[in-house]
């Protein structure tokens, strides 16, 4: 396995980490909406959670894929209607 992996965003996150920081910002419940597995939704435990992803690749899949998302900067622009970029501001007419 490669030690240098400059382009990975997982690098040096252990699924653990990656877990606990879900939980802390969505809770279990929240997370139980975004992926839809019984072990976040039925007595869910950090310990638990870890066993079945690692038997489980689609669903770690998923968690890594969130905390991706979560990661991904804000573009720009984004959300914004056409021609809003005055931010409310009144638009002063030009001199032609």
């Amino acid at each position: 396995m490669p030690e240098d992996q400059p382009n990975n965003p997982l690098h040096g996150l252990t699924l653990e980490a990656i877990l606990r920081l879900l939980v802390e910002k969505y809770g279990w419940e929240g997370l139980a909406e975004r992926i839809p597995v019984r072990c976040f939704s039925v007595d869910p435990s950090v310990g638990s959670s870890l066993a079945f992803l690692r038997r489980t690749p689609w669903a770690r899949a998923k968690v890594e894929a969130l905390y991706l998302g979560r990661l991904r900067p804000r573009r720009k622009g984004r959300g914004r209607k056409p021609g809003g970029g005055n931010r409310g501001r009144p638009v002063e007419p030009r001199e032609p």
